[in-house]
């Protein structure tokens, strides 16, 4: 990874060792300095080993001036509390206001929405892949957690418009000045136009192969997923469903979907 575009701004990546099949080399936390102290974008698993690394970086940095999360799936919020008892308190920004139990005395809770600022972020909610997604812009670099990723797609995650809200979320990004991506998992995206050029047509070209498959009569999820998401490997099926799930519920929400077709609910489903 070229480290140019973030020295010269600030920017520092530290990768967790957790990789996977839905968090490829592992979750990207992000350092942002701030005058003499330091932001942390979303600190990761609870790993030990990683989240020493961070509070090193943070206290070469001069120290935490806060944290904030682009959504609280475990595998991007779960080292909050031990990171803060790394560092000391600070504050926590997210779309929920959440502070983990655990969190060491003195830590408060942020809740941002929409066109907040907090320290030198700008607030941008993107919901799709967890309803409480933010983003957060640093002049015209983007920390774009799950909303984004350096490579492959992502999964949605049922809720309330999420994927209507997602595409709009998509576009929104696409029609700012950005020149930097700074993914949750995988490598930075340069070319922030072309990427979200490139989700927004894969959506797309999902739904209008989903309504395919619907008007020749395919009704089961099991066969929808076959014809559909067949690229979609075995370990990613069910991260497929419950995408497929989102889909449904915007063919629903349009009146274009057929009667009889299987739905499946996952609740609160921690996903990638």
């Amino acid at each position: 990874m070229a480290d140019a575009p973030l020295t010269s701004r600030g920017i520092r990546l530290l990768r967790a060792d957790n990789p996977g099949p839905k968090t490829l080399d592992g979750t990207n936390s992000w350092l942002l300095a701030d005058g003499d102290a330091v932001w942390v974008v979303d600190p990761g698993p609870d790993l030990d080993e990683h989240l020493d690394a961070l509070a090193a970086a943070v206290a070469e940095g001069g120290g935490l001036a806060g944290v904030v999360l682009t959504h609280r799936h475990g595998d991007h919020a779960d080292g909050v509390a031990g990171l803060l008892h790394r560092t000391g308190p600070a504050p926590v920004a997210s779309k929920a206001g959440w502070l983990p139990a655990d969190a060491p005395g003195g830590a408060t809770a942020v809740a941002v929405s929409e066109g907040d600022r907090i320290g030198p972020f700008a607030v941008v909610e993107t919901p799709g892949h967890a309803s409480d997604h933010v983003v957060f812009l640093a002049g015209d670099a983007a920390f774009v957690g799950d909303t984004v990723l350096g490579t492959g797609s992502v999964l949605l995650v049922p809720h309330a418009g999420a994927l209507q809200g997602y595409l709009t979320a998509l576009r929104g990004l696409r029609a700012r000045d950005l020149a930097l991506l700074l993914p949750g998992h995988g490598p930075l995206v340069e070319d922030p136009a072309a990427k979200l050029d490139e989700y927004v047509a894969h959506r797309l070209d999902r739904e209008a192969r989903l309504v395919v498959a619907l008007d020749g009569g395919l009704r089961t999820v099991d066969e929808l997923l076959d014809r559909v998401w067949d690229d979609a490997p075995g370990i990613l099926r069910l991260a497929a469903a419950v995408t497929l799930q989102a889909h449904l519920d915007k063919l629903a929400d349009e009146g274009r979907l057929p009667d009889g077709v299987e739905r499946q609910r996952f609740g609160d489903f921690d996903g990638l």
